[in-house]
């Protein structure tokens, strides 16, 4: 009697296992990302506990933060290049190690070079384990099941801000400062363990030479750019200081552009910008994030400073906001196939503009009720925008050029975050200036968020030039066929 032949799963049977794949790999990589994120606004909160440990003013702690940023900034171009090189899961799960090892340094410092050398080997896991995460998750998610894999990942850059304060607060209070950077180790560990069980290793076949000059020339240029906006951020240095430091940096990048033209394969690939999805993601999502960048920026400090109101209440006021983006998450999906990727970048862009700039109208008399509701539908516009600014880049990028292209995007992303804190504590500056006043006022405020939400205006603007298809095979979005009923038959 022959043996039968196994039956093959149905249809759905398969869509299920797919779909339940996707997620798991989208929360290994999201648990790591959540690691990460948490870590530097946890950092923030224990700056004056660590300063009295160490035994330094607590201005000098900022270079903790800076000297992270710093060593991501240069790392992250080369990324994808190493994960070509070395395979994507072993550079992820080598990242989280290093990330881990970071951290438990950052524990045991017992001075303050001890910490920045410290936090530094932190800032080469992060600048891998970021863009090579999302690689990862590019390679092994099929295209249909992108939107709901990325809402998932996305989840961590709301949830790392919001958390950080309190338990920050919580671990400084009930024990050691230390303990903010040992919380790592398990769910470093655990992220190893998960990555070598889940995520199949994958290396491009073909070794590209590592682009040394380019490596150089974008290291110049990204950190005296990252460093001249901090600068501007933190109202540090003269003008002539800070316009020195831009300036180099953008003649670096000058340099690097005209080497890249010529070199076959550069560490950062401007011909990626032809991509008409990637370049409407790079450069619409650029200056939408100039807002994502500024709004924990402005908002805390306005309900403190022009509210009058406490750091817990503000917190509480500010965590509305990213309740309305993981109230979107799940249903990010549903919104997508049914509107399309152009339809969200220019609609609900719109709208999640226009209600930044209501922001500028909030004063005392509001009834907390109202303030709620604008900051908790501007959270939901925001996070659906940014889910499909993460999916369209990658929609039409061929799969042996997505290394190239999570570098890319990533290392524009972290730009232009900055560029958000340092354009909105520019304004702010101006504005007091101009009227007058030795302290920031709530009109200052005002002027800040209509400033910032007139430059991310610019960004649906530019999406309209979208094709209304572009991304319909990820988004899962189709156009209804015109029906024959009103059609007029031909002579």
């Amino acid at each position: 009697m022959p043996l039968e032949s196994p039956i093959p799963p149905a249809p759905d049977e398969t869509a299920a296992r797919s779909l339940g794949r996707s997620r798991t790999i989208a929360l290994i990589i999201a648990s790591a990302m959540f690691m990460e994120q948490l870590d530097g606004t946890v950092l923030a909160t224990a700056l004056p506990a660590m300063s009295s440990s160490f035994q330094v003013e607590p201005t000098y702690m900022s270079i903790a933060l800076t000297a992270y940023l710093l060593s991501l900034t240069i790392l992250i171009p080369a990324s994808g290049r190493v994960a070509d090189r070395f395979g994507s899961r072993t550079v992820f799960r080598a990242a989280i190690a290093i990330f881990t090892v970071g951290s438990l340094l950052c524990g045991l410092a017992t001075s303050l070079s001890f910490l920045v050398a410290a936090r530094i080997i932190q800032g080469i896991g992060g600048a891998l384990m970021m863009p090579v995460g999302r690689l990862v998750l590019l390679r092994a998610v099929p295209k249909k099941d992108l939107v709901a894999a990325m809402a998932w990942v996305l989840v961590p850059a709301t949830l790392g801000p919001i958390l950080g304060p309190p338990i920050g607060g919580l671990i400084i209070t009930l024990s050691s400062w230390r303990w903010i950077f040992y919380i790592n180790i398990p769910i470093g560990l655990l992220g190893i363990v998960l990555a070598s069980k889940y995520i199949e290793e994958f290396r491009e076949p073909a070794r590209l030479p590592f682009d040394i000059k380019g490596i150089v020339l974008s290291a110049v240029a990204l950190v005296c750019l990252m460093s001249g906006f901090e600068m501007i951020g933190r109202g540090m240095g003269s003008l002539v200081a800070v316009g020195g430091v831009i300036a180099v940096g953008v003649a670096a990048g000058v340099a690097y552009w005209f080497h890249a033209r010529g070199f076959d394969a550069p560490i950062l690939d401007f011909g990626l910008m032809r991509i008409a999805t990637f370049r409407t993601s790079v450069v619409s999502g650029a200056l939408s994030r100039i807002s994502v960048g500024a709004m924990p920026f402005l908002l805390p400090m306005m309900l403190q400073l022009g509210f009058g109101l406490s750091a817990a209440q503000s917190g509480l006021i500010t965590f509305v906001s990213a309740a309305g983006s993981l109230f979107m998450r799940a249903m990010a999906p549903r919104f997508l196939r049914r509107i399309g990727f152009k339809n969200v970048l220019v609609w609900v862009g719109l709208g999640a503009t226009v209600l930044l700039g209501t922001c500028a109208a909030f004063r005392p008399a509001w009834p907390l009720a109202a303030i709620y509701a604008v900051l908790f539908v501007q959270g939901f516009f925001q996070s659906l925008q940014f889910i499909s600014y993460n999916t369209i880049a990658y929609a039409d990028v061929e799969s042996e050029a997505m290394s190239a292209a999570t570098s890319f995007y990533t290392t524009f992303q972290q730009l232009s975050l900055a560029l958000g804190v340092a354009f909105s504590a520019t304004v702010l500056a101006v504005s007091s200036r101009f009227w007058g006043h030795e302290q920031l006022q709530l009109a200052d405020f005002s002027v800040a968020f209509v400033a910032v939400a007139l430059v991310s205006l610019m960004a649906p603007v530019l999406s309209g030039a979208m094709d209304p298809a572009a991304g319909a095979e990820v988004s899962g979005h189709r156009r209804r066929p015109v029906s024959p009923v009103n059609v007029a038959p031909a002579e």
